[in-house]
């Protein structure tokens, strides 16, 4: 190992058998593979936008199309 390089995980306390450190591999590479968020927030859902609903006409059956 050249002086730049530094092992990705060192351990300071405890005496960790070889599953243990296996695990924290593990998590610690998921973590780092895992994509970053974006700093722009998501768009508005228009999920339930009144502009999207059809307005209610009154009259014999309309409570079949108020779901529409």
């Amino acid at each position: 190992m050249s002086g730049e390089e530094r092992p990705l995980l060192r351990v300071v306390r405890g005496n960790p058998d070889d599953t243990e450190l296996a695990v924290l591999t593990a998590v610690v590479s998921a973590v780092a593979a895992a994509p970053t968020r974006s700093d722009e927030p998501a768009a508005p859902s228009r999920w339930g936008a009144p502009q999207l609903r059809q307005p209610l006409r009154p009259g014999p059956g309309a409570w079949q199309f108020s779901h529409r």
